[in-house]
């Protein structure tokens, strides 16, 4: 009578993400990365909300660029070779701003690895710099 079928939300469940192997430490990293973040936001004083909507929209997209992965798997018979790609790059991807996250925060990183992510970090602008830089280019090709 009127009770929740739980088969259907596993057949979502497995259409939406198949059997996506390392999702669960995807999640574990995202999760990381938020937490190490908002550390380093405080440390920063720079604890902007648009700033962090932005970060967790961006979050949701990937979750959303993973789904496709394993549809394009799923029509093309791929046994998951491009979601596994796709969830592994995310992955490093994390870990990369989680380590960066803690280098600003003050945690001892590698040598390398720090010199290697300042050189990736090269714009030394904050999103909201760049956001309003974005829109007065916008406006002043306009004119």
């Amino acid at each position: 009578m009127g009770g929740f079928n739980l088969e259907h939300l596993e057949a979502a469940r497995f259409f939406l993400f198949g059997d996506v192997k390392f999702l669960h430490l995807l999640l574990l990293l995202m999760l990381l990365d938020i937490i190490t973040g908002i550390f380093k936001a405080i440390k920063n004083e720079n604890l902007w909300s648009r700033k962090s909507l932005f970060g967790y929209a961006r979050k949701i997209l990937v979750l959303v660029v993973i789904i496709l992965a394993n549809v394009i798997d799923q029509i093309l018979g791929l046994q998951g070779a491009v979601t596994y790609a796709t969830v592994l790059f995310y992955i490093a991807n994390e870990g990369l701003s989680i380590i960066e996250n803690l280098a600003h925060v003050g945690v001892l990183v590698p040598t390398n690895l720090a010199k290697k992510l300042k050189s990736i970090d090269n714009s030394g602008q904050t999103l909201p710099e760049e956001i309003k830089e974005e829109f007065s280019t916008k406006g002043a090709d306009k004119k």
